[in-house]
């Protein structure tokens, strides 16, 4: 390597992170995605701390995760990441609504992350990480590198057992504390486990895919074969144009 060659390199590796870390940024929401997820949960949690009014605390997690919708709808953006926090606000209220147990708020929400961490696992196993499922369209490449790409398919298998572990790790908490502790307590340990774990495991993915192959752009690759096929159906046109015309100038002659 000479001293030219070095700096190109290492904007390559510069531009890769900076595509990454736009790819992870898109996929999970970054930090406004963040707040949408965890405020529903503080305003429930906050409100049934002080006056213990399951109804209330309902009424107004479910009430903040619609705005936080209405908001992204104003702004025109996308709103998926709201509109998830609002499902599962939603799914909450019922649960508790129909048990009468505070608790039960809580209790979607941890089954779908148990779910989710047997998803990425499982998936894993079976040679297809759920991580590159997810980032695949993120990152042009959709399902390339199952085939074309091992050394993506190997960080994507990385990033998919860190979100199963650590997920797993988050369940193993949260689960006990579901039957020992009481709503409030409960429901603080959630809140403050919301962002930490998520942090870790999109660090992770970070890193793993930093480090890997540059994905293959198969929106181009399509795009370019699209190309080559319209030129030569062109060059065949003419071909053709051109023999119709030789053809035609002969039977004049002859004529």
């Amino acid at each position: 390597m000479t001293s030219l060659d070095k700096p190109t390199e290492d904007t390559s590796a510069d531009d890769a992170r900076a595509v990454t870390e736009a790819a992870l940024f898109e996929a999970f929401g970054g930090v406004r995605g963040m707040v949408e997820t965890v405020l529903p949960g503080l305003l429930f949690v906050t409100i049934f701390t002080i006056n213990k009014d399951l109804h209330w605390s309902a009424i107004a997690a479910l009430a903040v995760s619609l705005l936080l919708v209405v908001v992204r709808l104003a702004m025109r953006d996308t709103v998926k990441h709201a509109f998830s926090g609002v499902f599962g606000v939603a799914f909450g209220v019922v649960f508790a609504m129909m048990t009468g147990n505070a608790k039960d708020f809580y209790l979607p929400g941890m089954l779908y992350t148990l779910g989710l961490a047997v998803a990425y696992i499982v998936t894993t196993l079976a040679g297809v990480p759920l991580i590159g499922l997810i980032l695949g369209p993120v990152f042009k490449e959709n399902l390339s590198w199952r085939t074309r790409n091992p050394g993506r398919k190997k960080a994507y298998a990385k990033a998919s057992w860190a979100w199963g572990l650590i997920l797993l790790a988050k369940c193993a908490i949260l689960f006990p504390l579901y039957w020992w502790a009481n709503t409030a307590q409960l429901g603080w340990v959630l809140i403050a486990l919301k962002i930490p774990p998520f942090l870790l495991a999109v660090w992770l993915t970070w890193v793993f895919l930093a480090k890997a192959p540059a994905p293959i752009d198969v929106f181009a690759e399509m795009e370019a074969e699209e190309q080559a096929e319209k030129q030569r159906k062109a060059e065949l046109a003419a071909e053709r144009a051109e023999q119709s015309e030789a053809a035609g100038g002969r039977h004049r002659r002859e004529a």
